[in-house]
């Protein structure tokens, strides 16, 4: 059963909030530029404009964060420094709150906090209850702006307009509409863009979020809405904010993924444009990467980091610029008392039960490789164990903090908090049976979803995870000749052998479907929740010490691989 927090409205004011949510799709929008717009945009400084405020000259301070996915604690974070892997303690709301204020102290009427989603998701506390716990911690910081990402969705399209709703900031996504047998249908859930004068410089910001949503994530999460591609209408808004609205800056806001981030920065539907504030891919840019049309900078995950963009106008045209990506230090920066104090009221219900260790491992848990990790590895041998498949499987996810192993005792506790990190969805496990054919030619989707050619086609998720299977490959291969080679239980894949195959029940797929494996023989939902099949493995075992051991070996690219992006000098470290 899903506990509420103290604060939660009552049901008569969530259905109000859900009747104006509605409502949204109604208001007045700019008809020049499309049939409707969900809010009305206007200019969210409501004096007269000076004189000198027409002449755009000023400095600003962007602070961004993104992908926080509602890590509330302080925690082990992964780096890559000299060939190998370092964990630092870094992160927690509270010492985030801090270190922002100590930025915004110093030019509070020039300062702009902005995060590029993925909240309300990614945390025990969050999943039980839908997001809600997050709400005033999130208020607390007093964010300007804010961007739907890909998580935002998985409490349904109901409570993610709730929680996005009872956010103080500004909410924009141009690419996000109403796909519903109603009169709400075809209009856009959140405003477009948000215009803001700030130091003396007006700016807008345009939103976009994954087109691909539907396809990388579980159907159901984003049933009834309807998701464009950025490139529909990205020079249409470009245009209008600097042409109509006078816009001395142009900033994207946007939850693509680095790859299609860098993709659309290339394409000139981008001219215009001064800065793609990215995220999704939890990516660690340290130097803008400098592309066709505009520049793309993307700030982490976990609130491990703080992007700050230092902007300076002059005559109404960007001067110069100073980026920065920050760790988020606890020695450097104490934790915000009062959040502290906010923290605890939300996580207290919980904490008992999720306090309790259920195993032990010997090697870190970390999940920052793109081909193979640690983590995942422990998450499909419990599934081995359990079930006893030819192959298990496990989505190429991202999302969940590092855990080192303790220096002392060699070794780290697992807690129920931290299986929440790990799955922050408790789906049922889900069998069925394949040949060798469609395992082949599954595994060439998924390459193709994480390495494609074109930038707009690539899933914000690394590669599939999997146990019982050895796949060799080449990434910069061609589509559908990727695959070189694959090894299940110790013998050459047979294309014609049938072989059973346990994953995660992705809700909304149809029944013949496991993890994106479509046409799947004798499906059938074992009644066990993946919670439960890694505390009985833990327990089983006690102490587990999973590691890269070549599951997933390419050809061209490291085991240590650490990023999708390819044809530039990024580095994440």
């Amino acid at each position: 059963m899903k506990k509420k927090i103290n604060e939660v409205v009552t049901a008569s004011s969530r259905r109000d909030f859900l009747k104006r949510s509605a409502l949204l799709g109604m208001a007045a929008g700019l008809a020049p530029l499309q049939s409707a717009i969900s809010a009305p945009v206007v200019n969210t400084d409501p004096e007269p404009l000076s004189p000198s405020l027409h002449l755009g000259n000023g400095k600003v301070t962007l602070l961004y964060t993104s992908d926080i996915h509602a890590k509330l604690h302080t925690h082990d974070e992964f780096f890559w420094e000299n060939g190998k892997a370092v964990y630092k303690r870094r992160g927690g709301l509270a010492v985030l709150k801090t270190m922002v204020e100590s930025f915004r102290r110093k030019a509070p009427e020039q300062t702009l906090l902005i995060d590029g989603g993925d909240y309300y998701h990614g945390h025990a506390v969050a999943s039980l209850t839908e997001g809600e716990a997050l709400i005033p911690l999130l208020n607390a910081f007093n964010y300007d702006l804010l961007l739907p990402g890909n998580w935002e969705v998985v409490y349904k399209k109901k409570k993610m307009l709730y929680d996005l709703g009872h956010s103080s900031a500004a909410k924009i996504c141009a690419n996000m509409w109403h796909n519903s047998n109603d009169e709400y249908n075809g209009d856009l859930i959140y405003q477009p863009y948000w215009i803001k004068i700030v130091g003396g410089v007006k700016i807008g910001f345009i939103g976009y979020t994954d087109h691909l949503i539907p396809k990388r994530q579980s159907p159901a999460y984003s049933e009834g809405i309807r998701f464009d591609h950025a490139d529909k209408t990205v020079a249409k808004y470009v245009k209008y904010l600097r042409e109509y609205e006078a816009c001395h800056l142009v900033m994207l806001v946007t939850h693509m993924g680095l790859a299609q981030q860098v993709g659309l920065a290339n394409n000139p539907v981008c001219t215009g444009v001064d800065f793609i504030l990215g995220a999704d891919t939890h990516e660690r840019v340290r130097v803008p990467i400098e592309c066709k049309y505009t520049k793309v900078v993307e700030c982490g995950a976990f609130g491990s980091f703080l992007g700050k963009l230092e902007l300076e106008v002059a005559d109404g045209k960007l001067k110069n610029y100073q980026y920065d990506l920050l760790d988020v230090d606890p020695e450097i920066y104490p934790p915000d008392p009062e959040l502290v104090e906010m923290i605890h009221t939300a996580a207290r219900p919980f904490d008992e039960e999720l306090k309790k260790v259920i195993g032990y491992s010997s090697t870190p848990l970390v999940r920052y490789f793109v081909l193979e990790t640690p983590m995942d590895n422990l998450l499909t041998d419990a599934i081995m164990w359990k079930f006893k498949p030819d192959v298990a499987l496990s989505n190429g996810f991202r999302f969940c903090q590092p855990l080192n192993v303790e220096s002392s005792s060699g070794k780290v506790a697992i807690t129920k908090e931290f299986l929440w990190n790990m799955l922050p969805v408790n789906s049922e496990a889900k069998m069925g049976v394949v040949t060798g054919q469609q395992i082949l030619d599954w595994l060439e989707k998924e390459l193709q979803n994480a390495f494609a050619k074109d930038p707009s086609k690539r899933f914000g998720g690394w590669f599939v995870r999997y146990a019982g299977m050895q796949v060799n490959f080449t990434i910069n291969n061609e589509f559908g000749k990727r695959v070189n080679s694959v090894v299940i239980k110790g013998k050459p894949l047979d294309k014609l052998k049938e072989y059973r195959i346990v994953a995660c029940e992705r809700e909304g797929d149809p029944d013949d479907t496991i993890c994106r494996m479509e046409k799947v023989k004798s499906p059938m939902r074992t009644g066990l929740l993946m919670h439960s099949v890694i505390e009985e493995y833990l327990a089983a075992k006690k102490t587990v010490a999973p590691k890269l051991e070549g599951r997933a070996i390419a050809t061209d690219f490291p085991s240590t691989l650490l990023t999708q992006l390819q044809g530039t000098t990024y580095e994440f470290r």
